[in-house]
């Protein structure tokens, strides 16, 4: 995997970026594509269910569940 790519979004009025992997942040826009949201709306639903966990961590794993719902 190559280095991390940053991406700027504003979540619940505040801005935040997120760091993550180029092959995640391509996962994640087929995610939005499929649902048809936006990077952001995507984001903003991410960043809503994912309680405690840090939001790098939350993208990764939806990320990791999606590629594994389509495989399977």
């Amino acid at each position: 995997m190559s280095g991390l790519t940053k991406r700027s979004v504003v979540l619940a009025g505040h801005a935040t970026s997120v760091a993550l992997e180029p092959e995640f942040w391509a996962v994640l826009d087929r995610i939005a594509e499929a649902r048809g949201l936006s990077k952001a709306g995507l984001l903003a639903e991410i960043d809503a269910g994912r309680g405690r966990r840090p939001l790098a961590s939350a993208c990764r794993l939806l990320a990791l569940d999606w590629v594994k719902d389509q495989s399977g």
